[in-house]
């Protein structure tokens, strides 16, 4: 009987590290996005710039050195992306959405200051809709289940529960925080968010 690991070897593969990230963790790298005059719009998850990209909506500015391989091409996967078409931008709130809650709350329960995945938080209403809370901004905030489960419908205060920053507003200059702040784990990015 073959072991799996004398199995590995007779088929030419080679364990990968541990500390090597999963392909599928990889695909959630953030890639900083660049509108055609290169200003810096949005950031994105690898996997969403390699579809701009494969469809021809953007093009690859930096690369990391990994490849995506599929059985008729392989391609880099890419840490900054440059639209085509120059889009306009409105210089306004961004779109009340439970992604941009997560990106500004930068995954992290606003109650416990744990940082988790995207699909272990939910969204949590400061002022619960039952007692009134609007669905905004300023009422939502990113929360892990443990903490949603532990505050119910009751308010921070009466569940013992403390935000650890105001809810605010997410808009263009919050955006560009949010990349400086992100930028400094990818050299790439840094010619490219004016440090």
């Amino acid at each position: 009987m073959i072991s799996a690991k004398s199995h590995d070897r007779t088929h030419g593969e080679i364990p990968r590290p541990r500390s090597e990230p999963s392909r599928s963790t990889f695909m959630h790298t953030p890639v900083l996005v660049l509108n055609a005059t290169y200003e810096p719009i949005n950031i994105c998850a690898a996997r969403r710039a390699l579809v701009l990209v494969l469809k021809g909506v953007a093009r690859a500015e930096e690369e990391h050195p990994r490849f995506i391989k599929s059985p008729t091409f392989s391609i880099r996967v890419p840490s900054v992306i440059r639209l085509l078409e120059f889009r306009h931008i409105p210089r306004q709130s961004r779109a009340l959405s439970r992604k941009n809650i997560l990106l500004r709350d930068r995954n992290t329960c606003q109650y416990c200051g744990g940082v988790f995945p995207p699909n272990e938080l939910t969204l949590d209403h400061v002022i619960p809709r039952s007692r009134g809370g609007a669905s905004s901004w300023e009422n939502l905030v990113a929360c892990c289940k443990g903490c949603n489960h532990k505050k119910g419908n009751s308010t921070p205060a009466e569940s013992g529960l403390h935000l650890f920053r105001e809810p605010r507003s997410f808009n263009l200059h919050t955006s560009r925080q949010l990349m400086r702040m992100i930028g400094p784990s990818d050299e790439h990015w840094r010619k490219y968010l004016f440090y």
